[in-house]
């Protein structure tokens, strides 16, 4: 028998933004983007006042302040907007112990067996919605549905401070004309294979053949299908039931647009450093080494090699990721670069055999201390001396605790 379930998405508005104007009143009913704290960086999150300029995240500062002249560039400040999401967390385990933190400004909260103690759906999101803006001065878009790919829409109908509620006799009608674009899931180069196959909307990808869609797409045809009819059993998962990490990665946009090999090989060490250092504090190492660079036109592709064995110190991956990287033909100058490893085991407990060896992990584990307790870089490899630590900007897809989850 199937199981009727209540689901709630809960999508924070412009959240780093909105964030900062709370924080500052001076920044309040102001145009205002948060930005990374480097010279070159992309709007992370706009103001609603800076939207109506047609800001977007995304965009480049330049772009960001010819649209708008008067917007205000606000730094990034991560400690800030991740100790706001877990006071957020905490507030909404007080109504559902499953709470699935999708990102640093979204969740997902089964309240299928907690509805009845709030007197409704409305009441309840109205409850955390109140408790949210009294405490944080924020708002948020809660979207309810039977499932979290309906619930996640329905958080992004009714932006800012929205709430939208999405019954199970709705699911078709609403469906029927809305663009297949609209459902979490289906990425432009998805739109458009639909499209060659006559799809554009969700009723169409409802009806179609599922032999056809498995043709062209694979296991995920039938995936898709459902998703036309609005069909999404995936359960809401509670950090503490997760599954491993699937990869650990960083990135960075670089301050101007680099084609010196020698100067981008620095910046690939001091990545290589940074995601062997997640590993280890997590206690995962990893086989596959995977790098990213994006040309100066916007052109991203990645490149990636299988190890023979597993790996997490920072110059082990830098070697692999050396080898991938001298084996490429750089065709313009590099804007971004980006290492990860993924294929990850946790807690593979090699001893080593060689003196060397385990001169090398004695060195590593003091490494982490010092940095654990003085800040990142704090003592480093000689190559890394002449350069600053390039401090980033949150990923989208943080999690309260443990690596990102690819």
């Amino acid at each position: 028998m199937e199981i009727h379930r209540t689901i709630f998405h809960l999508d924070m508005d412009a959240f780093f933004a909105s964030v900062e104007q709370a924080c500052d009143p001076r920044l309040r009913g102001r145009p205002i983007l948060v930005c990374g704290a480097q010279s070159r960086t992309v709007v992370l999150s706009p103001s609603y006042e800076a939207r109506a300029y047609g800001v977007k995240t995304g965009m480049t500062v330049p772009e960001a302040q010819r649209l708008c002249p008067s917007i205000i560039c606000v730094p990034a400040d991560n400690a800030k907007y991740t100790d706001t999401c877990c006071r957020i967390v905490s507030i909404l385990q007080d109504y559902t112990p499953l709470v699935e933190v999708a990102s640093v400004d979204e969740a997902f909260l089964d309240v299928t067996g907690s509805l009845q103690l709030w007197g409704g759906v409305e009441v309840m999101a109205q409850s955390i919605k109140k408790r949210i803006r009294g405490q944080f001065s924020l708002s948020c878009s809660i979207g309810m549905a039977p499932n979290k790919l309906l619930a996640k829409l329905g958080s992004r109908m009714k932006k800012p401070d929205g709430l939208v509620i999405i019954r199970s006799e709705d699911i078709l009608i609403l469906l029927e004309d809305l663009p297949v674009k609209q459902l979490c899931g289906i990425g432009p180069g998805t739109e458009a294979t639909l499209a060659t196959l006559g799809i554009r909307t969700c009723g169409e990808l409802g009806r179609a053949s599922v032999e056809v869609l498995r043709t062209r797409f694979g296991i995920m045809g039938e995936r898709l299908h459902q998703m036309g009819l609005g069909i999404d059993h995936s359960p809401v998962l509670p950090m503490e039931t997760q599954t491993e990490a699937k990869g650990i990665g960083h990135s960075m946009t670089l301050s101007r647009d680099i084609g010196d090999r020698e100067v981008l090989n620095c910046y690939l060490l001091q990545l290589s450093e940074k995601v062997g250092r997640r590993m280890r504090r997590e206690g995962y190492r990893g086989r596959i080494i995977s790098i990213t660079l994006r040309y100066r036109d916007f052109t991203t592709f990645t490149r990636q090699y299988k190890c023979a064995r597993y790996l997490d110190d920072g110059p082990g991956i830098f070697k692999v990721v050396l080898e991938i990287f001298n084996s490429l033909s750089l065709k313009q100058p590099v804007r971004l670069v980006g290492v990860s490893v993924s294929g990850l085991v946790k807690d593979l407990h090699q001893l080593p055999l060689f003196d060397e060896e385990k001169r090398r992990r004695a060195v590593l584990t003091v490494m982490d201390q010092v940095n654990d307790r003085y800040g990142e870089f704090c003592i480093t490899w000689g190559t890394l001396l002449n350069r600053y630590p390039h401090k980033g900007v949150i990923s989208p897809a943080w999690k309260p605790k443990g690596p990102k989850r690819y």
